[in-house]
């Protein structure tokens, strides 16, 4: 059984979110605070609307907005509002770039194993991605969920009566797809993506031998 992320592990995500974000810095042109200390305080109010709120565009447009609020201790005007989701038209209609090598890797993985998805985020946005990738008929489940944690994958393990020794976790996350599957007792298959989200990265046991490195997606035809 292998089980895959879909954002960044499938598909190009984050790095739509930087550029929208460096267009943002771009327009917000703070008079007294650099790109950095503007961007560590997003990232704060990011980390605390995601428990708030969840994940994906809509979200991450209120960031946005809480940032500016926050910087010019003020409500954003709703010319402001408007300017910021005018700054991030092209990730809530942009067109999904697949990362090299996954539709034909799922396909060869598709003859020899059952192929599963579990994707975190707002349903109706994930189920646009992934049927915009194309992919949606190389998997047999689909999992759209609030949160990635390990509770999340046991109750995967019991409600559909996995085997744990035999499944496999692919994703880019430590923090979402790799150590919550590991303590839910799965293996995992880490594949690094230079864009992973600062809120996703956690650290990892090298002397875990039940999770498995790879550096590129088309590896995985080689381990399974």
């Amino acid at each position: 059984m292998l089980v895959f992320d879909a954002d960044d592990t499938l598909w190009e995500n984050n790095i739509l979110f930087e550029r929208v974000i460096e267009d943002f810095l771009d327009w917000l042109a703070h008079p007294t605070l650099d790109r950095v200390e503007i961007r560590a305080i997003l990232d704060d109010i990011e980390r605390a609307n995601t428990v708030a709120h969840g994940y994906g565009s809509r979200v991450f447009l209120r960031s946005l907005g809480d940032c500016l609020s926050r910087l010019r201790e003020r409500p954003a005007t709703t010319a402001e509002q408007r300017e910021i989701e005018e700054l991030a038209v092209a990730l809530v209609e942009g067109q999904i770039e697949l990362i090299p090598g996954v539709a034909d890797t799922l396909t060869e993985l598709g003859r020899r194993h059952d192929l599963w998805l579990l994707t975190k985020g707002a349903v109706q946005e994930q189920q646009r991605k992934l049927d915009a990738s194309g992919l949606a008929d190389h998997f047999t489940s689909v999992h759209i969920v609030a949160e990635k944690d390990a509770q999340v994958y046991r109750q995967l393990v019991v409600e559909h009566e996995l085997v744990p020794e035999a499944t496999w976790m692919i994703g880019n996350s430590p923090k979402s797809d790799i150590l919550p599957a590991r303590r839910a007792g799965l293996n995992a298959v880490f594949i690094p993506h230079q864009h992973t989200w600062v809120l996703e990265y956690d650290e990892l046991d090298p002397a875990d031998e039940r999770v498995l490195h790879l550096t590129a997606f088309a590896e995985l035809r080689d381990h399974f």
